[in-house]
């Protein structure tokens, strides 16, 4: 009797799961056909691009670039200085002037709130630049180590700033960012820079970049330091502690020039990072010696969706000593001539009023004292004197010049065959 009502026990546990397992058996059917029939909300592996799916908020999504030649593009300047600037930051500011652009002007913590209040004071009292309302003059102005991370926390800054937009500077509608001091300046027009890149890819980013750090190995990745404009009121050099690190093994480091020309949409990667990769990096070079020579590029060529939009070179004719020191030469009279043949958007270093500075106003800008350089855009008269840019008139109209020619055969040279694509983040 035992065996029987053993199996009959057993045939009444076998038989009360019957039902479940039917019910669980059809439920897993139904999911199965519905995933294999309906996309899932994630994105394939195999997309390069961020999907929206992503993110939390709809103003976290990547901007996608424009189309080139789709309209005309504008860019977003940072031009920075520090103490007894303020005049020589007013000057690149006129000769990189354009109504349609973007502009931040950035005096460091060093010099004195009168000369940020002077300086903001003197451009709203411009009749051009006040009707614009495109430049904005950063009040609480932040201290910059130029050899310490401050200078990348900087740019960041500035970049954030673009992204929001503001009610002043016409809003956050822009297509490639670039980063300038006061001892920079234009070898063309913004009429021969827009013209020029209105017929570029919207997300290339122009920046001077190798993987071959040679001596900044151990001079520069392995030491340790601090700089205190990160925590202190007042300027002092960074130090050194005594422990040394490796080398990176989760990223691959890349080093170039500090100028560059950025897409907007890497700058939203940057600034919002829908990896952790561009926070995990700026960690990184907060404790690195010159990182504004290494964050942007080691980001850029350890992004998969960026890493191919590179386009080798910081746009500056730069005078270097070889092999080079720490600061370029200064530029003057003499190098104007291979200034101009460099087919180079811009140049640096200046003395601030240097003579150089009065023939590539007259000889390249056509630039009066004090007012923009002309453009398209202007639509006063020359009646009694009068300059005709002190009116605003179509912004979308341009007049490329001898400049455009120049640039758009170092844009040929750059985006050919033998120099794109060979020397993108190796």
């Amino acid at each position: 009797m035992k065996p029987l009502l053993s199996q009959s026990l057993h045939a009444a546990v076998d038989r009360r799961w019957l039902l479940p397992l039917a019910v669980g058996s059809a439920l897993s059917l139904l999911l199965l056909v519905a995933l294999t029939t309906f996309p899932l909300p994630f994105p394939s592996s195999s997309s390069s691009t961020p999907s929206s799916a992503l993110f939390v908020e709809h103003k976290l999504s990547p901007t996608p670039p424009s189309p080139a030649g789709a309209s005309l593009p504008r860019i977003a300047f940072l031009i920075s200085g520090s103490a007894k600037d303020a005049s020589a930051l007013r000057r690149v500011l006129l000769a990189l002037y354009h109504p349609r652009n973007r502009y931040i002007l950035h005096l460091d913590a060093e010099a004195p709130d009168s000369d940020r209040r002077d300086l903001a004071a003197a451009l709203a009292a411009h009749p051009v630049i006040a009707a614009a309302d495109n430049v904005r003059v950063v009040d609480r102005a932040n201290l910059i180590t130029y050899r310490g991370p401050t200078m990348v926390a900087n740019t960041l800054h500035a970049a954030a700033a673009f992204l929001w937009g503001h009610a002043g500077d016409g809003g956050s509608d822009w297509d490639w960012f670039i980063n300038l001091s006061a001892s920079d300046y234009p070898l063309v027009t913004q009429d021969d820079l827009i013209h020029v890149f209105s017929k570029l890819p919207r997300d290339l980013n122009f920046i001077d970049h190798t993987s071959d750090i040679g001596w900044k190995e151990f001079q520069r990745a392995k030491p340790v330091i601090i700089d205190p404009g990160l925590y202190m009121k007042k300027k002092a050099d960074v130090f050194w502690i005594p422990q040394r690190r490796s080398v990176p093994t989760a990223f691959k480091l890349f080093t170039g020039s500090a100028w560059m020309a950025l897409s907007r949409p890497f700058v939203e990667y940057c600034i919002w990072g829908w990896d952790n990769l561009p926070r995990t990096v700026l960690m990184y070079y907060s404790n690195f010696i010159s990182s504004p020579e290494g964050y942007f590029h080691t980001v850029v060529c350890n992004a998969e969706e960026f890493k191919n939009t590179t386009v080798n070179h910081d746009l500056h004719y730069i005078s270097w000593d070889n092999p080079p020191k720490q600061h370029p030469h200064y530029l003057t009279v003499e190098d104007l001539d291979r200034m101009v043949a460099s087919d180079a958007p811009f140049a640096r270093k200046f003395h601030a009023d240097d003579p150089v500075l009065d023939r590539i106003d007259g000889e390249i800008l056509s630039r009066s004292v004090d007012m923009p350089t002309p453009g398209g855009w202007c639509a006063g008269t020359r009646e009694n004197g009068s300059d005709p840019c002190s009116v605003i008139g179509d912004t979308s109209l341009l007049r490329p010049g001898r400049g455009a020619v120049r640039l758009q055969r170092l844009m040929t040279s750059l985006l050919s065959e033998e120099k794109f694509h060979p020397r993108q983040c190796k």
